[in-house]
Order: C-alpha cells, then sequence, then structure tokens
C-alpha cells in the first residue's frame, strides 16, 4: 500500500503523456519513477544472487541461514527507497532546480566533481554519523533494530529507521548537490551515482565475498579504497569497527579497522569454510509456477505458504523458458538449508518438473540425475539423503532400490522416508473408526497402511481392480487379520464409510459416492480439490520441524512455514537417531510405530 505515495507522481506523468501523446521525457517526475524501478531491480538481482547456493554456497560469509523472523522484520526493507524517492520529488519539483531538458545527458565534470564530494564529504559524513549511531541510547534507539538481522541480505541494506535512512539519502545526495550547484550536472550523472551507490550497498550487504583477495595482494592500497562483503559482515556481527561507507580508509584514519578483515576475506574468497551437509532432501520442481517460489527469486513469495499469484504471471514466460534450459543442461543444485541441532541440512533439487516423470524417455534420464546426486552426496560425506514425492516413484526407481542395489558399498543412507508418511496419515484416523476406504490400496504407502490397519482390526475396504495384487497383499497379513481387508472395485461399495484414505486422485464425479461428514485423508500428489462442502479433506501428510531448527527461512510447496512433508521429516529422523540402514523398496510395517515415535522424541509434532 505504501507505493500509493508514488500516485501524484505517476497522475502528473500519466498528465503529461496524454496531453503531448508522447512519454514526457522531459518531466523528472518520469525519471524518478523509472529509477525507482531500475534501484528495485538492483536490490532484487543481487538478493537472487546472493541465495543461489549453487553459485555462493562456498564463498557466503556467514554461514548461518535468514530465518522467518528476520524476514519479517525486513518485510518493509523499501521504505527508504520510497522515502528517497519522495525527497527527490520535492527537490526536482522546486522552482530553482533545472529540469530535464536543461540539462546535458553527459558531463564529465560533474563525474569528477560527484567523485570528489563522495570522498571528502560523503565517506567521512557517513563515517562519524555510523559512528555516533553506536554509541549509548543513539544505537538502542535508531540502529539496534538494523543490526537485529543476524545474516546481512541486499534487502538488509534498506531496513533500519527513518533517521539512518535520511542519513544515507544525505551521503548519497551530497555529491549530486554539488554537481548541480555547479552547474555540471546531468541525466546520466543522477542515475549513474545513484544506481552505483545502491549497487555497492547490495554488493556489501550480500553476505557473498565476490572481491578477490589476489587482487589485494597485488595491489595493497586497493583495500583501502574498497570494501568487501566480508568487512560490512563483519561490523554487522562484532558493531565495535568497520564504520565505513565504503572505504576502509575512513577506519584506517580513525582507528577501527577491524584486524580480521583482510585474512578472513582471504578465507571466505578460498572457500575455506564450507561445511559438508550431514542430510540432504532430494526435491524437484513441481510446475512452472511453483519454480517462481524457489528462496533465491522472490523471498516475499518463497517465506509464504505457496499460492498462485498474479503479480507472478508476466515471468511466467521466463520461468518457462528457464525450464527448457534445465532440461537439456542442468544438473542437480542446491536450493535452500537450515541448521537443527548443530547439523546442516539441506534441500537440493533435480531439475526435473513433475509432468517429466510421465514421460517414458525421460525415465532413464531422471534417475541418472538421482544416481548421480547420490553419489555426490556418498563421495561429499553425506549421512542420509531422502527422495521426494516423484524421486522415490516404484515406476521409476523401486522407491531407491534401483542406486542402492547398483551402489552395495554406499556410505550414505538412500531414505523414501514413507514409513513415517504412513505413521503421519495412520495417526490421524480416530480411534474408534472401525472402517475406512483406502483407494490407491496397491501402491506402497497404501499396501502398508491396509497392513497397519488390519492388525488393529480395522476393517479395509482396498479399491483395486486386480484380484492378484489385492490377494498377495492380503497373504502377507497375519491369519486372523485377513478377513479385515476386503476388495472392492467401484465408489459405490464405500457409500457408508465415512473415512477415506486417498491415494488416488478422486474427481468430483468419485467423490459424491461419499456419505455427508466424509474426511478425506491424503497421500496423492497433488493433493485432491475439495468439492463436497459437507465433507472435510485432509492435508497431505507433513510434521512441523523442531522448535530449535535455525535458519529456516522459506516454505515447502503446499506447507507451511516450519512445515515439511513427512518424507522430508522422514529423513530427518534417520538422521538423528543414527540409524544405519537404507530405508528403500516396500515400507516394513514393524518399524511404522518406531518411526513415529522417534519423531515423537526429537520434536517433530504433527501438522
Amino acid at each position: 500500500m505504501q507505493y500509493l505515495l508514488y500516485g501524484p507522481l505517476a497522475a502528473k506523468v500519466a498528465h503529461a503523456w496524454r496531453e503531448t501523446g508522447s512519454p514526457p521525457l522531459g518531466s523528472w517526475c518520469l525519471h524518478l519513477l523509472v529509477l525507482l524501478a531500475l534501484r528495485s531491480l538492483t536490490f532484487q538481482l543481487w538478493f537472487s544472487y546472493g541465495n543461489m547456493l549453487f553459485f555462493t554456497r562456498r564463498r557466503r560469509v556467514v554461514k548461518d541461514g535468514v530465518d522467518f523472523r528476520q524476514i519479517d522484520a525486513e518485510w518493509d526493507w523499501d521504505n527508504m527507497v520510497i522515502l528517497q524517492t519522495l525527497i527527490a520529488a520535492m527537490v526536482a519539483n522546486s522552482p530553482s532546480f533545472p529540469g530535464v531538458a536543461e540539462l546535458r545527458a553527459w558531463d564529465p565534470r560533474g563525474w569528477a566533481l560527484a567523485l570528489l564530494l563522495h570522498v571528502t564529504v560523503s565517506e567521512p559524513l557517513f563515517y562519524w554519523a555510523h559512528r555516533a549511531l553506536h554509541r549509548g541510547p543513539l544505537f538502542s534507539r535508531y540502529h539496534a533494530k538494523h543490526h537485529s538481522s543476524a545474516v546481512t541480505q541486499p534487502l538488509t541494506a534498506g531496513f533500519g529507521t527513518p533517521l539512518e535512512a535520511l542519513v544515507l539519502t544525505a551521503a548519497a545526495g551530497a555529491p549530486l548537490a554539488g554537481a548541480f550547484a555547479a552547474g555540471a550536472g546531468s541525466v546520466s550523472l543522477v542515475y549513474g551515482h545513484v544506481l552505483l551507490f545502491d549497487y555497492l550497498r547490495c554488493m556489501g550487504y550480500s553476505n557473498v565475498e565476490v572481491v578477490s583477495h589476489k587482487a589485494f595482494a597485488a595491489v595493497p592500497a586497493l583495500r583501502y579504497l574498497i570494501y568487501t562483503p566480508t568487512y560490512l559482515s563483519l561490523h554487522h556481527r562484532e558493531k565495535d569497527s568497520n564504520f565505513c561507507l565504503f572505504m576502509p580508509l575512513f577506519d584506517a584514519l580513525g582507528g577501527t579497522i577491524n584486524a580480521k578483515s583482510w585474512e578472513l576475506q582471504k578465507e571466505v574468497d578460498q572457500g575455506m569454510n564450507d561445511r559438508v551437509p550431514d542430510f540432504v532432501f532430494l526435491a524437484h520442481v513441481v510446475d512452472v509456477v511453483s519454480s517462481m517460489h524457489v528462496p533465491f527469486a522472490f523471498r516475499s513469495c518463497s517465506s509464504l505458504p505457496f499460492a498462485t499469484r498474479l503479480v507472478l504471471l508476466p515471468l511466467w514466460p521466463v520461468a518457462f523458458a528457464l525450464m527448457l534450459l534445465q532440461w537439456f543442461c542442468s544438473k542437480t543444485f542446491t536450493v535452500s538449508f537450515y541448521f537443527l541441532r548443530g547439523r546442516l541440512h539441506q534441500t537440493w533439487s533435480v531439475p526435473r518438473y513433475g509432468f517429466q516423470y510421465f514421460i517414458p524417455s525421460a525415465k532413464k534420464g531422471i534417475n541418472r540425475q538421482i544416481e548421480l546426486a547420490i553419489l555426490r552426496a556418498d563421495k561429499m560425506g553425506v549421512k542420509v539423503i531422502s527422495l521426494a514425492a516423484l524421486n522415490k516413484n516404484e515406476a521409476l526407481n523401486g522407491g531407491g532400490t534401483l542406486f542402492v542395489s547398483k551402489h552395495p558399498n554406499l556410505r550414505v543412507r538412500v531414505v523414501h522416508g514413507n514409513t513415517l508418511t504412513a505413521a503421519v496419515i495412520l495417526n490421524e484416523i480416530p480411534s474408534n473408526v472401525k472402517e475406512v476406504f483406502l483407494t490407491g490400496a496397491t501402491s506402497k504407502l497404501g499396501r502398508a497402511i491396509a497392513l497397519y490397519l488390519c492388525r488393529k482390526k480395522i476393517r479395509v475396504l482396498m479399491l483395486t481392480p486386480s484380484t492378484e495384487r489385492f490377494l498377495k497383499i492380503q497373504r502377507e497379513a497375519p491369519a486372523e487379520s485377513q478377513q479385515y481387508l476386503v476388495q472392492v472395485t467401484k465408489y459405490q461399495a464405500a457409500q457408508s464409510c465415512k473415512t477415506w484414505i486417498v491415494g488416488k486422485w478422486l474427481s468430483p464425479r468419485e467423490q459424491r459416492w461419499a456419505p455427508p461428514g466424509t474426511h478425506f485423508h491424503q497421500f496423492v500428489v497433488p493433493p485432491i480439490i475439495g468439492f463436497r462442502r459437507d465433507c472435510t479433506y485432509g492435508k497431505l501428510a507433513a510434521m512441523r520441524l523442531p522448535k530449535d531448527v535455525e535458519g529456516l527461512g522459506s516454505c515447502e510447496y503446499t506447507m507451511e512455514r516450519g512445515v515439511v512433508h513427512a518424507c522430508h521429516a522422514g529423513g530427518v529422523v534417520h538422521c538423528l537417531e543414527g540409524w544405519g540402514h537404507h530405508e528403500v523398496g516396500a515400507i516394513d510395517v514393524d518399524r511404522i510405530d518406531v518411526v513415529w515415535k522417534a519423531a515423537l522424541k526429537h520434536g517433530l509434532t504433527p501438522a
């Protein structure tokens, strides 16, 4: 809503456009709106780059993740940009300020003067103002909010109080004011100076070391002329040094350079602090729309539960083109991470989309991608890798059996996580239920659910046209429990059953056979659509991570904050327990309760 403040500027541009029949290139209002868009793009591109872990993971300065608390605190990071644009609009519309038509497009005198004023005015002004903000009550009232962000991000550069925004505005505006006062201002100077200022701010806050230590070794004086992300991160964490705007020269003159700045920068640049994950969740992309919700795209989308957002619609062609590019030339990449009790957990993604898993000719290539990811994890020393959704499809690789059989000496434990998925679904069923209707009954999960329930003397109506597959499952049940497994071939057989466990997608026509008051438990992907208002619909099996999870700042597909799919949680439990076996192929029904109790013991809770 704060962007409504631009209404007067937009209205003025629209009015001039209508009057002249062409874009009002001589209007400062138009240039300020264009500059706003370019500034926002600068912040966004730096944010995306900094969070592309497949590019930047080894050169991250602070290894911690950005959690939901920080994301929420920084939600209105763009207030600074809005404030600065409104101040610029007031200045540009004053009678004494030259119009665009009166200015040159380029004036080297203005650029030289702006550089001189930046070094002699902006840098010392910011340095001393910044040092003052770190003293006594000024820090707690006006600067502590900015330092509350544990891990710097490009968006953190805009996060703070109005006083901080005004200090930055003065530092950025002084060179421009001096150049224009001297009659050497130009349109290119306005664009170039503002965008370069934002670029350097975003670079410093990116938390990714982009300045080579070799450049400093070759030209030692250079380290006093330009700061680095490592340099700023040290200030942000320790708060007692490295106060400069962009030039460490002023910290050297003020005696406030952190002694660790250059050595730490060298270590980070060389990737010496990289860490091997303990657990990897191997996911895949669902569709083109969901691909735009990855953590390195838009934080305001990835940090909230998945929803179709119309604002992303113009980017659909770009996302579609990236899908085609990944199909032909891409490999598994790191998407996100968090820490749990000192262990590093990462999510990797196979560069394939949901529909591709159902193309017969793509099967070999997908399995090769998964196999390479498992071998990479094994080589790195990862303890557990859990396969998500279609990556463990029975028809694709036998629930992971293919890879374990092909590579019997794997040290990494391969887990499909379906044991905990079954446990979550089974523990959702009320204890007084005596009969359930099960679709997808002969699938891996359907089989385990049926065998578990019949042992509890619960009648299971198993929907399957295959008598052979039904009898095979029935024979696995104890002799005294086999009577509780009943084969049915039509949905009409469940007209009086109010507990449906859905492992196969249901159309509105099929759902109508459920009696009023039915609850649909689900393990079908994608989830069924709730057409019946007189029934209730469960979500996909999921668990909430323990409260002591750290650095979690993105949502899994269809999940709420802090909630992960049960197959993800199953891998987490496997890692926390230190189990040495693979969990692939058919579900061991005897282990359902074991895995469930282990999950609860470690603080995971039903979502």
